[in-house]
């Protein structure tokens, strides 16, 4: 059900012929109310029901003034700095991307991810009990499935759950990226059909969403003195008590644990048929321990690895990544310290015997100790 300022919209065709119609794109006043929506929304806005395109949903949710303030409220809001190890810091989880966590606050004071260039991060939390799930979505084809996974512990209450879209930008506004004087034509444009898929799924559910933060696509873009856009907000974090959402990065010692291995698991999970359609498993809810799933890959990876290392770094980002102008400045170093792994460890048995997780264990001093 679409609830606008608290109240639901009618879902009835003759119904809504009978109530003031809100203020609407104009290309959209054409669509008629003919059945249930579970998209809502903080502010008064007339979305279409149940068989809107996620290309339309986008339109409407992008011109919004009530999610444009929201928007530009975390963007001036300022960056926390999460690093691990510190005395007294906040028990944490991190996310990767193609990764999902859904946590307990009663474990876990703060949960986030970064790094986020074309990707976007989905939060969705259930206001009664705290339970918050948060998702780094890098694919449309994975977000039906993801978004289910997100669900699977967040209860069955009646409730709308807060739902906060943060991340991607306009990336297919610019068709050339510019460094140096000079100029690489990269074909760009993923945050957007992304972004469509999300909205598009969340509205089709039966479940109720409450849209608090839409910070994606031109919401969240600016541009650099060459010309080249780039997203505002690249990183964030929850509050698991409060729900608050602010912006975030996190060093690398917080990105933990098994960061390399995390992030292999990116790349291959692509061509592993266990994780076709799905989000990464990663962290065990109940027992607050980090359970990372096992992926497989050929032997041939190695060698990809070894031919990948011997790029020069602008070549490393033009051929690895889908925003060349926008990644962070570790991003180059990242992609090797991969490529190292692979090449050492060309046999994925030896990283997951049996094709079991990896377990890692919270430690009394805020680290990660590996059980098994």
């Amino acid at each position: 059900m679409l609830l606008v300022d608290g109240e639901p919209v009618l879902s009835s065709a003759a119904g809504a012929t009978s109530r003031t119609v809100r203020t609407l794109p104009t290309f959209l006043t054409s669509l008629c109310a003919c059945a249930p929506v579970s998209l809502i929304l903080r502010c008064p806005v007339c979305l279409p029901l149940q068989g809107a395109t996620g290309m339309e949903l986008v339109a409407a949710l992008a011109g919004h003034p009530g999610l444009r303030d929201a928007a530009d409220r975390i963007k001036a809001a300022p960056e926390t700095r999460i690093s691990a190890g510190q005395e007294g810091a906040p028990r944490h989880v991190y996310v990767f991307q193609r990764e999902y966590a859904t946590v307990d606050p009663a474990r876990v004071e703060l949960v986030g991810t970064d790094e986020a260039t074309t990707c976007i991060g989905v939060v969705i939390r259930n206001n009664r009990t705290g339970m918050t799930s948060i998702s780094h979505m890098d694919f449309p084809k994975i977000v039906e499935g993801g978004l289910r996974q997100m669900l699977e512990l967040l209860g069955d209450d009646n409730a709308p759950f807060d739902v906060h879209l943060i991340g991607g930008f306009s990336d297919a506004s610019t068709k050339v990226v510019r460094s140096s004087g000079k100029k690489h034509v990269k074909q760009e444009g993923y945050s957007y059909p992304l972004c469509c898929k999300i909205v598009e799924v969340l509205h089709k559910s039966q479940q109720q969403f409450h849209l608090r933060t839409f910070c994606v696509l031109e919401n969240n873009t600016a541009t650099d003195s060459l010309g080249n856009a780039l997203p505002v907000i690249g990183g964030f974090v929850v509050q698991t008590s409060s729900g608050v959402v602010t912006p975030a990065s996190f060093d690398m010692n917080s990105r933990c644990p098994d960061e390399v291995v995390r992030r292999i698991r990116v790349s291959v999970s692509s061509y592993d048929p266990t994780w076709q359609g799905r989000l990464l498993e990663t962290y065990d809810t109940q027992c607050d321990v980090f359970q990372i799933a096992p992926a497989c890959w050929m032997p041939d990876w190695a060698d990809i690895a070894s031919s990948l290392n011997q790029l020069s770094d602008s070549e490393v980002l033009m051929q690895c990544s889908t925003s060349p102008a926008a990644e962070p400045p570790h991003f180059v170093e990242n992609e090797r310290r991969i490529w190292k792994y692979l090449i050492n460890n060309p046999d994925w048995e030896e990283t997951f015997p049996k094709y079991k997780p990896r377990v890692f264990h919270r430690t009394n001093d805020g680290n990660w100790s590996r059980y098994s």
